[in-house]
Order: structure tokens, then C-alpha cells, then sequence
């Protein structure tokens, strides 16, 4: 599983990131992350604010950090 966090690296992307490795270690998933901070990389997905989360390729959140119980169900 990919999972990328779109977001300049402030503090609620930050955030996301923490709780979607919490979320993955608990299910015991592997998972390869990455952090996009570059602008032009985040504009190519259909986000409109950031922080964002896209789990193999495709978007799940923005704009938001979502609760625990609906990242893991986006990623049973």
C-alpha cells in the first residue's frame, strides 16, 4: 500500500501523518509513506486544501484530519 500525505509540512499535516502511521501499525499493514510538500505535485491531485491524504492514488481526505475509526476503514 502507497500512502502520501499531500501538505507543506505544517502542523495539521503533520498530524494526519502521525495518526495514518498509528492507524497503519495497529493494523498491521505494510505500507510505504511519503510526505509531498512540492506545490505543483500536490495541484496534480483534486484537492482544493491540504492537509490531504491519498491512499494508492486515490484521495480519501482534504481539507481536514479525519477520526481514527474512518482511517481505518479506508484502509482495511
Amino acid at each position: 500500500m502507497r500512502i502520501k500525505i499531500l501538505g507543506s509540512g505544517c502542523a495539521k499535516c503533520n498530524r494526519l501523518e502521525q495518526l495514518t502511521r498509528e492507524a497503519v501499525a495497529e493494523l498491521g499493514i505494510d505500507a510505504e509513506f511519503e510526505h509531498v510538500r512540492d506545490m505543483d505535485a500536490i495541484m496534480a491531485y483534486p484537492v482544493m486544501t491540504t492537509p490531504a491524504l491519498v491512499v494508492d492514488e486515490e484521495v480519501k481526505v482534504y481539507g481536514r484530519i479525519p477520526s481514527k475509526d474512518e482511517l481505518l476503514g479506508w484502509l482495511r
